[in-house]
């Protein structure tokens, strides 16, 4: 299981890792909320450990950005910020358990299994997004084309898995931007259009196509390439 730790104290963040790879667990760190999400979508965790107090962008700024962005993986909030109006601001932002600080090591690890658990029993229970031979995967939100890893960006991945989630319908350019660039302020608006130039030029033989529709957004379409995986 592959858990990603965003926690700015150095010696928590060292002290929760050692003690967590001694359980088994593999564990991604993150201290600087900045370059969080960046992590988040380049480690596809199973869980997410998630600090609020955090420099260059809040825990609450990175949980709504994620959420945002269709990342659905399970986020436990671990924090000294244990108010009231924290915990419930969390939760509506998409986080799945609070645990504040100072907290007990044993139970942290019970509920942060307890999760993974829960979201691996509603992959199972649902279908993986699929297209014209294109899968995205509902354990490691990795995308196949018939069966082969196709090598994407970070944000070539988000674009396919929101198009993945409606084949056939026009997504809204500013809505795909959310998704790609989680509300990163410091992106142009246009921006969106080379994650589009790059990931169609990817998607060239394949039986996929991604079309762009004047005033609508974007659509992936059956187009005409094989039938057959490569």
């Amino acid at each position: 299981m592959k858990m990603l730790l965003i926690e700015d104290n150095a010696a928590l963040q060292l002290s929760l890792q050692r003690s967590f790879e001694r359980r088994g667990m593999h564990v991604v760190c993150c201290g600087d909320g900045a370059r969080a999400l960046d992590r988040w979508l380049a480690s596809v965790p199973d869980v997410v450990v998630l600090d609020l107090s955090l420099p260059g962008r809040d825990g609450l700024q990175i949980l709504e950005a994620a959420r945002q962005a269709g990342l659905a993986t399970p986020v436990l909030i671990l924090t000294a910020r244990g108010t009231v109006g924290d915990r419930v601001l969390g939760l509506n932002l998409g986080a799945d358990d609070y645990l504040a600080k100072p907290f007990d090591l044993d139970e942290l690890e019970a509920r942060v299994r307890a999760l993974a658990r829960r979201a691996r029993s509603s992959e199972a229970a649902a279908p993986a997004p699929e297209f014209c031979g294109l899968r995205c995967s509902p354990d490691s939100e990795a995308i196949t084309w018939h069966g082969t890893p196709m090598e994407l960006t970070a944000r070539e991945a988000a674009l396919l898995r929101a198009l993945l989630s409606r084949p056939g319908q026009a997504v809204a350019k500013d809505k795909l931007a959310e998704h790609v660039f989680a509300g990163d302020a410091s992106v142009q608006p246009d921006a969106i259009e080379v994650v589009v130039y790059r990931l169609r030029k990817k998607l060239q033989g394949t039986e996929a196509e991604l079309v762009t529709l004047r005033g609508l957004g974007y659509l992936l379409r059956r187009g005409g390439g094989p039938s057959t995986g490569p």
